[in-house]
Parts: structure tokens; sequence; C-alpha cells
């Protein structure tokens, strides 16, 4: 795979040594149990998967080149370039300014870009409609189009089976800016809707099957479909993708009971299935599988608690987040100095949007055993620190550089 000139400061002695000697013992990548980082008193298992995915390293690197690129220029971001904090400081002070928000709410209006502009598109894209205001501009995106190839990969899916007459289902977040951006590329070709989870999910199933009155499916889903969407023609044949930072498995979850809805429905079986259900399973993202399976190899582990380090609006982290919380006590945090001493961490409820203080998160046992991971906008350097601010605590600084000097 390309390797990215990112910066240094994002890299990790410690967790690179990791990373290379896992690769190396297993290319294939078929091993999913974590690496335990023995530490005296502190044993910290590091998921076999985690950290900077492809699209990031891609989108960091490019956002990077065009400040070094255009001195002198005006740089813009449409959004956030990806869903971390130290990242999108570092660009802000060298000068690059953000136009929206997460949320598509505009903080520098489109007017006050002239042609001499140089905009970067996010990892995340964005919609047609920006790029076309974009263009009428005279700004020109294509080189500093940070778009990642597996949300490419979700579009061009989309219309593949646009051209074959489905309408598209899109599992996401309607809010978060890949979801408008892949809902902008898949409704410009055929009629689309955005769920978000499975509830809704047998709500449309319910409407499929007609055993809900079709009228009632324009209130429950406002907002979420495209214009014109006709319920009862557009739920005929569908086919399923994804914002590539859910869950695979809660979207392959809504996808196999919107299909069993659709063979009941029409009397299919798998055999005949296609004539109103497309596949598109090759639409999930690799990077958020193996991080997923990661942490699912990682809580096979008996621990004492879980950290999971990243951007609290990261949609991929918060997924990791869920996933350690069914098993034991989780602490999601974006940095190192949210462990404020040996018995108080502050850390970010995703669920209440709010970052809450927690006393005697360490047990006061011999080893504490900690798992940890990290999401795919968090530089390998934060997780380091992390660590070193753990291994503080324990009076075992000396092991972290023993253990670099033992996997390099």
């Amino acid at each position: 795979m390309k390797t990215f000139n990112v910066p240094s400061i994002y890299r990790s002695p410690l967790i690179s040594a990791v990373k290379n000697k896992r690769k190396q013992e297993d290319r294939l990548k078929k091993d999913f149990t974590p690496t335990l980082l023995d530490l005296g008193s502190l044993h910290i298992y590091l998921a076999r998967h985690f950290g900077f995915c492809y699209g990031v390293e891609n989108a960091i690197e490019i956002s990077f080149r065009t400040v070094e690129e255009n001195p002198g220029k005006r740089i813009f971001l449409l959004s956030e370039m990806i869903h971390n904090p130290q990242v999108n400081d570092d660009l802000e002070k060298k000068g690059v300014r953000f136009m929206q928000n997460t949320y598509g709410e505009q903080i520098i209006p489109f007017d006050d870009l002239t042609a001499d502009d140089v905009v970067i598109i996010p990892a995340f894209g964005t919609t047609l409609d920006i790029e076309h205001t974009l263009k009428n501009k005279g700004i020109h995106t294509e080189k500093y189009n940070t778009t990642c190839p597996f949300v490419e990969k979700v579009w061009n899916r989309s219309e593949q089976i646009a051209k074959k007459n489905y309408s598209v289902i899109v599992h996401g977040k309607a809010w978060h800016e890949e979801t408008r951006a892949t809902f902008s590329h898949a409704s410009s070709n055929t009629p689309t809707l955005v769920i978000n989870h499975m509830k809704e999910a047998k709500v449309l199933a319910a409407f499929i099957k007609g055993e809900l009155p079709v009228e009632g499916f324009y209130e429950v889903f406002k907002g979420q479909y495209s214009t014109g969407f006709d319920a009862e023609k557009d739920l005929q044949r569908i086919g399923v993708v994804n914002q590539t930072t859910m869950l695979a498995s809660d979207t392959q979850a809504i996808a196999d009971y919107l299909k069993q809805a659709i063979m009941q429905k029409y009397g299919l079986n798998e055999n005949n299935i296609h004539e109103h259900f497309a596949d598109t399973r090759d639409t999930l993202c690799y990077a958020t599988n193996d991080n997923q399976s990661a942490v699912s190899g990682m809580l096979e582990v008996t621990a004492d608690l879980a950290i999971v380090v990243g951007g609290y609006n990261s949609s991929n982290t918060s997924h990791l987040v869920e996933l350690c919380e069914e098993k034991l006590p989780t602490y999601f945090i974006n940095s190192a100095d949210k462990i404020i001493s040996s018995d108080e961490i502050l850390h970010f409820n995703f669920h209440e949007k709010a970052e809450m203080r927690t006393a005697g998160f360490l047990p006061h046992k011999d080893p504490v055993k900690i798992l940890m991971t990290s999401g795919a906008s968090c530089p390998d350097a934060v997780v380091e620190n992390v660590i070193r601010k753990l291994s503080g605590i324990y009076n075992s600084e000396q092991a972290v550089e023993d253990y670099i000097a033992f996997f390099t």
C-alpha cells in the first residue's frame, strides 16, 4: 500500500515499531489479538489495528502540501479536514480557514471567495451543489481534493445500481459531512433515503411490506429523503450503501433486514432477490472493518477497563467506544491531558455529547489491565502520549523505552 508524507509530529516511535512488527508477523491480517505491553504493574493491550487509515493519511499529506505550495494565498477547507482536533488546529495555525462546521453551518460565506483562493475538499467529500458553487467561482479543486477513495467507492457503487433502477438507502448519520456528500451524489442519479439505525430500518421495512400506510412515510422520514421520492414506487427496488465510518456489522444487519422484507413482499428467494435488491456489500471500508474487528479481538482479553482515543466528533471512534462499552468500563479521551491524575479522568460521553469527570477510574490492583485503541483520524503520537502518561502513574517509563528498543 502507498506510503504518505505525514508530518513527523503525528508519528510515534513506539506505535510504529509495534505496528511494523505485527505486520511482519501477520501479513495477511488474520490475527486480531492485541499486542501486550507489559509495563510491570500496568498491562496495556493495544488493538491489532487502529489509528490513521489510508484516506486520512492521504488527506493530511495533500493538506499540508497545499499550504507549502501556495505561499501568500488564502487557503480554505470546506469543513474539518478530518475529525481530529490536533490536526485541524495545526492546519489553522498554518493559516487554513474553515468555511463550515461539522454540521454544514456556514462560518465563512462562499461569496467571500475569489478565483485566486485555494479551497481544499476534506476527506469526507462534499456535495455536488458546493462543487458547482466553487466551479462557478473559477476555483479548481481537483488538485486539492482529499476525498477518501473508499468514500468515492460508495458514490460509484450508488451510481452503478442507480443505472439499474434501484433506489439507494444510505446507512449513516444525516448530519455527518460524509453522509451529506453521499446523499448528494446518490440522489443526483436515483431516489435516495438516509436511515441511521435498525429502529428506522424496521419502520422502513413495515412501509415496504405494506404493514404501515404509505402516506405516513413522508412524516416519519421527513428531511431524510430526496426531492420527489415516491415511497410506493421507489421502495420496490433498493440497495443499501453506508457512511464508511458506521459499524460494519450494523450496516450488514440493516441490509439483511431490508432484504428479508423485500423477499417477503415479493415472494423471492436467494436466486431471484436481485430483481428487487442490489448486492452492495463491497462498499464497506476496509479500515473500518479492520479497526472494528481488532476491537472485537481485543475484547476477548480479560481487562479492567478500556481507553479509546480520538476526536469527540469522530463517528468511527464513537463506534469503537460503543463496542467496548458492551463489555467493560470505557473512557473516550482526545489527549493524554484528560488523564488528570491516578484517580481522575476527564472523558467524553458521546451519548450525552458532553465531557464528564470520573474519579477512581484506575482500580487498586496489580497489575491493572487496560485495553486501548484509537480512531482512524487519531495520530499515533497521541496514543503514545496516553501510554506514557499512564506509565508515569505506575513509574514504568523506562519499560516504554525498552519496548521501543525491543520492537525495533
